[in-house]
């Protein structure tokens, strides 16, 4: 399960860089810690979005984070200073959101919409904030409002729509 989410996310390479060709190779090692601080960004941009961070929320963010990049406590806890610190100072959300837009395909977007969704109902409060973020970011990472809506319900627990 934990590789199927990986490869979902693209942290398993499908092959080896080139070795002739050190550009490809230093691209490939740089895109990943990129795409992963991005993402992390993201979440705690929601986390902090109603202004209280809860303990719940924190335990979601860190166990995302573990789970998703396959990061033990030391590792999570660095990317996610990192991801806070370029969160802080980022003048918007669009240097986080361009680059998962860019390299991330539908299904890793959906799973990263399904991984916030799940941030915003830890603390089983959906604020206003946290669902115009979640708009915005989901418009920035070029996700239908279809796609947003079934992430949201299957994370708050809904069944599924009948045809």
């Amino acid at each position: 399960m934990l590789e199927a989410i990986r490869s979902l996310l693209g942290l398993n390479r499908t092959r080896e860089p080139d070795s002739e060709d050190p550009e490809a190779a230093e691209a490939t090692e740089s895109t990943e810690p990129d795409l992963r601080l991005a993402a992390c960004a993201l979440l705690l941009e929601l986390a902090y979005s109603d202004e209280d961070f809860t303990h719940d929320e924190r335990q979601h963010v860190d166990n995302a984070v573990r789970r998703h990049f396959g990061l033990d406590g030391e590792g999570a806890d660095e990317l996610l200073s990192r991801a806070d610190a370029a969160r802080r100072s980022a003048p918007d959300l669009w240097q986080f959101t361009s680059p998962i837009r860019e390299h991330y395909s539908l299904g890793q977007k959906m799973v990263l919409a399904e991984t916030m969704w799940g941030l915003v109902f830890a603390d089983g409060d959906l604020s206003e904030r946290e669902g115009y973020l979640m708009r915005k970011i989901s418009h920035l990472l070029g996700l239908q409002a279809a796609y947003l809506s079934e992430a949201r319900n299957r994370m708050r627990g809904d069944p599924p729509p009948v045809d």
